[in-house]
């Protein structure tokens, strides 16, 4: 997968833009990074869309400025032109994707069923769009769709909104998820700029799912072990013993001698634990990379390299 599409997964929310004026094109930019989706798809929708993007791109260093709807190569030589990262497209057009790949112009295609992946994998991509999600069945189509077609990945776009954006954030096919309702024409159009960045920030933490997952509670022997959790089965919680530890229920897991944490540990869960990491460098987190474990190559469980409040943390994926 090349760095750019790895860029867009850590961001996890491509804001779809419909722009009718090229002089909100580098505000709304400005909000976007603000708020933390650094990265915008100017749908070729309007006149001003070619210009927006030259805007952006010539002002914005920061910003991933993609083109949306181009459903031709000449639409996507003007995008290029304009300064475009990368090409969006509603569904499979063989003569758009192939300019695209011809001058190593990442390209997302949009796809709704087997036959149109089977074109773009002959083709050697191996991240499409999805589209338009809800009406295709939405998440449980994709996941219809990644079991024959596993290596591939998926950008959902169309009537997602902060209300079902969790089904598919969940999906280890999905790469990201696009969607406009954290920018909003009218919010364009009357210059909401703050409004904007705020409903970026609100919709990228929610993308994460953070959720308690459990407590670890640091004893020194199995013995000091056992006693605390017959307090906490004394407490109704039901006692499962593994090797290393006992849970009570499953919000506490009580540790046979002293693991990570000066006091224990705390299990966040999380929808992508990759797009979490990213999601908490900015707060100066990082992954202990001894402490991953994956599954088919996606991150399940990683510890973080600092403490809170005498706690380890670790992330998990719900």
């Amino acid at each position: 997968m090349n760095d750019l599409f790895l860029k867009i997964r850590d961001i996890g929310l491509v804001p779809v833009i419909k722009i009718d004026n090229p002089d909100h094109a580098v505000p709304l930019g400005r909000a976007l990074v603000a708020g933390g989706l650094p990265v915008a798809e100017v749908t070729f929708r309007t006149d001003a869309a070619e210009e927006a993007i030259r805007r952006m791109k010539a002002k914005l260093p920061e910003l991933l400025v993609g083109a949306g709807t181009v459903i031709n190569p000449a639409l996507a030589q003007k995008a290029v032109q304009a300064g475009a990262s990368f090409i969006v497209s509603p569904g499979f057009n063989p003569a758009t994707v192939d300019w695209c790949l011809e001058r190593n112009i990442p390209v997302l295609p949009g796809v709704n069923n087997p036959s149109l992946i089977e074109q773009g994998l002959s083709r050697g991509l191996e991240v499409f769009k999805f589209f338009p999600a809800e009406n295709s069945g939405g998440a449980p189509m994709i996941q219809a769709l990644s079991a024959p077609f596993g290596s591939i990945q998926f950008v959902p776009t169309g009537g997602i909104d902060a209300n079902n954006l969790a089904e598919y954030a969940k999906l280890d096919a999905v790469l990201a998820i696009g969607g406009s309702w954290m920018v909003k024409a009218d919010l364009i159009q009357n210059e909401q700029w703050d409004t904007i960045t705020a409903l970026c920030r609100e919709a990228r933490l929610k993308l994460q799912g953070f959720s308690f997952a459990h407590l670890g509670i640091n004893q020194d022997t199995p013995e000091e072990a056992k006693k605390t959790a017959n307090v906490f089965a004394a407490l109704g919680f039901a006692l499962k013993e593994g090797n290393s530890s006992i849970f009570a229920g499953t919000p506490f897991e009580i540790m046979k001698s002293p693991f990570r944490g000066t006091k224990g540990h705390i299990a966040i869960s999380c929808y992508n634990v990759e797009r979490a990491l990213a999601y908490l460098a900015p707060y100066g987190f990082k992954g202990v990379e001894e402490t991953a474990k994956r599954e088919k190559g996606k991150l399940k469980v990683i510890y973080l390299d600092k403490e809170i409040g005498g706690f380890a943390v670790h992330l998990v994926k719900a």
